[in-house]
């Protein structure tokens, strides 16, 4: 075992050991488990919306963008920003919502805001589902950045393993909080590993990065445009709008524990206004995917490029440093992705009502999520970025109903809602499955389209028959200004 096998087990053991150190007591209830006592600070609160930024996908997935497609892996820093405009009214009306009516998930906003349980049961399977392949995502990433740093394809899968049991561990004894202590460190290491590889990068370079870009220019332009195969301007727009609405409208589970957790409005508003910075960040990766067309060879994978650059740059233990960070930008969204499928699994899917027995199929889903995306992970790899757009694409169906939920007063019906998500759901199946060539176009907005078609029809016709239906909620001035009341379904 080399030295640099050694120091990515090693940082592996530590991440999980800091987020068990997060543990205060026993959590007795999946409330305490999942949101905390709902007040955590800005500081916390920060690092916790941070994740999402700074994933697996932002250190391989990214720089194979850029490798292959050029600028259009700026499709991410654009989405980004868009999350964060969404994020600034979105936060704090999902929290004050959230504390009203004590959700603990997504799902629990759709049954309390449309008073259809069946439609919160939908949602947490379509959650659970579309969640699924990031976290396969994540736990993927994770060993093939350990093989690509060690040489070891069976050290790669063996990391798999381990990172993926010790995060399943510290997730169960800690929950939220552990998460919470983990991505400080996480963050901490990304923007060391980041820099680390961007200073390697630059000193290999003839010229430096401002000589990189000049032989781009010269030699490689067509990477500076938006005119590659599979990369064109359709793809960059198309991708670009489906997870801007993705991110910034909340119809990604694991995007809830962190608003609802919140102290306040006010803090998800400041993080919104700041969180931003980190897009600075992402740029890394861009342009380490670039250094790739000069420096890797041509049979290089493009979500490879970053660690191959690493261990040809840098010596073995700056790439252990590195493959440290990026095991800490998978371990992190992993957890936060088991906690949302979970807890829609336990508390919306199954109904668990007695809170003890709740948080113990709580935990058990936590390992059953976790194990079926390592073997996933294990069995079928797949494409980082293709997986990624899956997920946005498939969550998006939410979207239409989020917004209409988040109105003071729900005019859309639960049935219209729950007929334009499932249709949604059903076109993209048939058009990632079922061979439909649509181009560059990204098939979740396709699917959207239709969703926000079909909604909008059975809106009309749902409002044109007498109905049984129970009228969505209205707020209340009591409501408004913020004191809790039981949301009755959720």
């Amino acid at each position: 075992m080399n030295s640099t096998m050694v120091i990515t087990i090693a940082g592996i053991v530590a991440i999980a050991a800091v987020g068990v150190s997060g543990r205060r007591a026993p959590s007795k209830e999946l409330g305490e488990w999942t949101v905390g006592k709902r007040g955590f600070s800005t500081f916390t609160t920060w690092f916790l919306q941070a994740g999402e930024a700074f994933t697996t996908f932002s250190f391989l997935g990214l720089a194979g963008i850029a490798f292959g497609g050029g600028v259009a892996a700026s499709f991410a820093v654009c989405y980004l920003a868009i999350n964060f405009v969404l994020q600034y009214f979105t936060g704090p009306r999902m929290r004050q919502l959230g504390q009203q009516g004590g959700y603990l998930t997504q799902a629990d906003f759709f049954v309390d805001r449309y008073r259809s349980p069946l439609l919160g049961k939908v949602v947490a399977v379509v959650g659970a589902v579309f969640l699924l392949p990031y976290l396969q995502l994540q736990i993927t990433g994770l060993g093939m950045i350990v093989q690509l740093a060690t040489g070891s394809r069976t050290g790669g899968n063996l990391s798999m393993v381990l990172a993926t049991a010790l995060t399943v561990a510290f997730v169960l004894w800690s929950g939220i909080r552990g998460i919470a202590r983990v991505a400080y460190l996480k963050d901490a290491l990304m923007i060391i590993g980041l820099v680390v590889l961007l200073a390697g990068v630059a000193l290999t370079v003839h010229g430096g990065i401002g000589g990189l870009f000049e032989t781009i220019r010269d030699h490689h332009p067509q990477l500076l445009t938006l005119d590659q195969d599979g990369y064109d301007s359709t793809f960059f727009v198309t991708a670009v709008i489906i997870s801007g609405i993705g991110g910034g409208l909340g119809t990604m589970a694991h995007l809830w524990p962190p608003v609802l957790a919140a102290r306040s409005g006010r803090v998800l508003r400041s993080n919104a206004i700041w969180l931003p910075l980190y897009q600075v960040a992402l740029g890394i990766p861009i342009v380490i995917g670039f250094a790739g067309v000069l420096l890797a060879g041509k049979g290089t994978e493009p979500n490879s490029v970053a660690l191959t650059l690493a261990g040809q740059t840098l010596p073995g233990w700056l790439v252990g440093l590195v493959a440290v960070a990026a095991a800490s930008a998978a371990m992190v969204p992993s957890a936060a992705i088991v906690v949302g499928i979970s807890s829609l699994l336990s508390r919306n899917l199954l109904s668990v009502r007695n809170e003890r027995s709740q948080l113990r199929v709580n935990h058990a889903c936590v390992i059953a999520a976790a194990g079926l995306a390592l073997a996933l992970g294990l069995a079928r790899p797949g494409l980082l970025s293709d997986l990624l757009l899956l997920t946005y694409g498939g969550l998006t169906q939410l979207a239409p109903a989020i917004v209409m939920g988040l109105a003071k007063q729900v005019r859309l019906r639960a049935v219209p809602a729950l007929i334009g998500i499932l249709s949604g759901v059903a076109v993209l199946a048939w058009l990632t499955f079922g061979g439909v060539d649509v181009g560059t176009v990204d098939t979740g907005l396709i699917a959207l389209a239709v969703n926000i078609v079909v909604t909008t029809v059975a809106q009309l016709i749902a409002r044109s028959r007498p109905t049984a239906e129970p009228q969505p909620p209205v707020d209340s001035p009591t409501n408004a200004s913020g004191s809790p009341v039981s949301a009755g379904h959720a």
